[in-house]
């Protein structure tokens, strides 16, 4: 193969054509005297040409130099325009992202919500995280790059409402946490995360349980909840029936909201909970008892089921069509019957009639305390016990929601 054909005279004094040196480097001159370089190379059986640029930029060493280079990444089977293409590309990109500003805390607290909010059961969870962030974090370190953040910044933020609202404070410092991990992990941030706990600020701030009181909802005594029962079920709204729903099965609100007809099976008066919706990720089976069927034949669910109108449809819908009830629509219906914050009937909430059945069930009833453990779906804390616990007891705990229904409806 001749590479030396071309010499610096010829291609000065070159005329119009192609002048090659016989191993795929051309010069092309025009007719209007314009001289380039060209590669011509074949690769996987087929012809192609890349240019190499001008004579007036590349000269012949460098022609030559860029011509061997290429020829060797034809040998390894590398199409050399599209490699030069690759790699212009990742350079643009590469220089792009030094030249732009490093990405600020508001930033990837956004890219951080995006990619776990579908992972988050209750749409609730995913506002409060953008809320407390934008009215506690965004203000002090929110234009922040996050590699700039230091822990006296988040002492900033948390000192002044560590004592008055601990438990919004811990979940803040939590999240901002959990939002400079995620950049880290992304090499945007320091390992060392200035707003850890564990080894940090658990050496700067009181313990919560120090200051803080554990404050369990609000419970109606399980003695008047057979006469709350009696005054709900006179009332024929559908927030009504869901509240009925929730205290037969003792469930937590925002399962029964988004409760829908395909989890009903009518035939074995069973009522199955996804595990995507269930707060311990694990699906639950929960037994209906005859006054829980009846909520759904008076919701019109149980018509629905049968005849299989909308299998997604939802049990309890709301006033938007395709939509359950508010979030809030138990609480405001409780809060109108003077139950609540300020009520005159007592402070009590829907999630507190879980904690009433525990307490009958305890108290009232003979079934064992793992029944009524399983039947509020609780995780079970002691690790060998929970690997040896296969089963989810569902013929006790039909027995015992049974129980449950006749004692409320004495």
């Amino acid at each position: 193969m001749v590479i030396h054909k071309l010499s610096q005279h010829k291609i000065e004094t070159a005329g119009p054509g192609k002048y090659g040196d016989g191993a795929g480097l051309q010069l092309r001159v025009s007719t209007k005297g314009s001289k380039t370089w060209v590669l011509r190379y074949r690769l996987f059986d087929r012809y192609r040409e890349m240019g190499l640029g001008t004579l007036y930029d590349v000269s012949l060493d460098e022609a030559r130099e860029k011509a061997k280079k290429y020829r060797k990444w034809v040998l390894n089977d590398i199409d050399p325009m599209e490699e030069r293409k690759r790699l212009r590309r990742e350079a643009k990109e590469k220089a792009q992202q030094e030249s732009a500003p490093d990405p600020t805390f508001t930033t990837w607290a956004a890219r951080y919500i995006r990619a776990h909010r579908r992972s988050w059961t209750n749409p609730k969870h995913g506002r409060q995280w953008v809320s407390t962030l934008k009215t506690y974090a965004k203000p002090i370190i929110g234009n922040k790059p996050v590699d700039q953040i230091s822990t006296m910044d988040i002492l900033n933020i948390l000192k002044p409402i560590w004592y008055d609202k601990n438990e919004t404070a811990k979940r803040i410092q939590g999240r901002i946490e959990n939002i400079l991990n995620y950049a880290a992990a992304h090499d945007y941030s320091n390992t060392q995360n200035p707003a850890r706990w564990k080894g940090l600020l658990d050496n700067l701030l009181p313990k919560p349980s120090r200051i803080n009181t554990i404050r369990h909802h609000p419970a109606m005594p399980y003695s008047e909840v057979s006469e709350f029962m009696a005054e709900l079920s006179k009332k024929n709204s559908t927030s009504s029936l869901a509240l009925q729903f929730l205290i037969l099965n003792v469930s937590r609100t925002n399962e029964v909201l988004q409760a829908r007809l395909k989890e009903i099976d009518l035939r074995s008066s069973m009522w199955t909970i996804p595990a995507n919706r269930m707060k311990t990720r694990h699906e639950h089976r929960i037994p209906l008892s005859h006054a829980a069927m009846h909520i759904l034949v008076r919701s019109g669910a149980a018509a629905a089921a049968r005849i299989a109108r909308n299998r997604d449809a939802y049990i309890f819908p709301g006033a938007r069509e395709g939509r359950p009830l508010s979030n809030m629509a138990l609480l405001q219906l409780m809060r109108k019957m003077g139950y609540g914050v300020n009520g005159n009937r007592g402070d009590y909430v829907p999630h507190g009639f879980r904690s009433a059945f525990r307490d009958w069930a305890g108290e009232v009833s003979s079934f064992p305390h793992h029944v009524a453990e399983m039947a509020l779906a609780h995780t079970i804390q002691n690790k060998s016990e929970a690997a040896y616990r296969r089963g989810d007891l569902f013929d006790k705990r039909r027995e015992m929601m049974t129980a449950w229904a006749e004692y409320i409806a004495a």
